[in-house]
């Protein structure tokens, strides 16, 4: 069942199933996060049924994101892909660590030496810059990783989280072999040129939040329940009136889910699988059921139909809110739409 029933596409050096497991929620981001024990079961439960992809990343947990994927599936190494994020880390201050944004070649090395002792991995099969940090010229971070690439650190170079212009001059130094962004019904703006310019430069496009952050569930998120630390309190998209709004479009989602004959969560993923066959998926989870469900969207087929009325539906234009406040959205690279 799951990832396996679903055809696989080209990623980085390897071909793999087009839903893979974005990490992070077992660690990071959506307040009080599971216990290692709890995140280690569900980790194993989707290596058992088929997951290949796991994406991670220095910065979730400040590093014990990456010690829980290590100590989980090192023993499964040789039949996965591992993929991780460095350029993005914690670093010691007085009160504790705070997230700095540091691509410079010598931070870079460091980053990855120090992923790949928590993975446990002499490899780590798709290395992305987490964000480009434009104090430095992408030319340089790039350089720096192909250089990892060189001394068999690294098997393939990523990027998140920007442009079609800055993509281009990061694979004019090395091939980017994937884009990782958030991407869902909800958050359009790779639309606007990076998706199609990862299909002409021959890289795969990694879509997180394909969920639109639990919106598009079964149980979309109540904001006034929310903990202290999920950064959902943060992002415009989820204040009270906003949020409202876009819950008003989940009865005509959840209509077009039941007439597809899946999930709301299902029909969410095989929407952005629909987008090209270079699209690759990374829901997150911390739920087995939830992990289950997702993995089966692999065998939803999406009517043309149903996917147009989708598009209509919810869009950029008809979602309400920011998907990041002014002081997140000024630290990435990507496209916005125009009113």
């Amino acid at each position: 069942m799951g990832a396996l029933m679903a055809p696989a596409r080209p990623l980085g050096a390897a071909r793999v199933p087009p839903i893979g497991l974005g990490c992070m929620n077992l660690s990071h981001a959506y307040g009080v996060p599971p216990s290692p024990e709890e995140g280690a079961r569900l980790l194993q439960r989707a290596a058992a049924l088929g997951v290949i992809h796991f994406d991670t990343a220095a910065i979730y947990g400040f590093g014990v994101n990456e010690e829980l994927v290590g100590r989980t599936l090192a023993h499964l190494r040789p039949g996965l892909f591992i993929a991780s994020k460095g350029g993005m880390q914690g670093v010691p201050f007085e009160k504790g660590l705070r997230r700095v944004i540091d691509g410079r070649p010598e931070s870079l090395r460091q980053s990855c030496e120090d992923s790949l002792r928590r993975l446990r991995t002499e490899v780590i099969d798709l290395y992305y810059l987490h964000r480009w940090d434009k104090a430095v010229p992408i030319e340089d971070s790039i350089g720096a990783m192909a250089e990892l690439k060189r001394q068999g650190k690294i098997r393939a170079i990523g990027l998140s989280e920007v442009s079609a212009a800055t993509l281009r001059r990061a694979h004019a130094v090395h091939p980017i072999s994937a884009v990782q962004s958030e991407y869902s019904l909800c958050t359009r703006n790779p639309e606007i040129a990076v998706m199609e310019t990862c299909r002409e430069l021959g890289a795969a496009f990694v879509a997180f939040g394909p969920l639109g952050r639990g919106l598009l569930t079964e149980q979309p998120p109540e904001v006034q329940a929310l903990e202290a630390k999920d950064l959902r309190r943060s992002m415009p998209r989820f204040g009270k009136d906003n949020h409202a709004a876009n819950l008003a479009l989940l009865t005509g989602y959840a209509a077009l889910a039941e007439e597809a004959g899946c999930s709301r969560a299902q029909l969410a993923l095989a929407w952005v699988l629909s987008r090209g066959d270079h699209v690759h998926a990374i829901p997150g989870t911390t739920r087995i059921v939830h992990l289950e469900e997702n993995l089966a969207a692999g065998r939803v087929g999406l009517p043309p139909a149903v996917a147009r009325r989708l598009d209509e539906l919810i869009n950029q234009r008809t979602v309400a809110g920011e998907r990041y406040s002014a002081a997140t959205q000024a630290e990435i690279d990507t496209e916005q739409f125009t009113a």
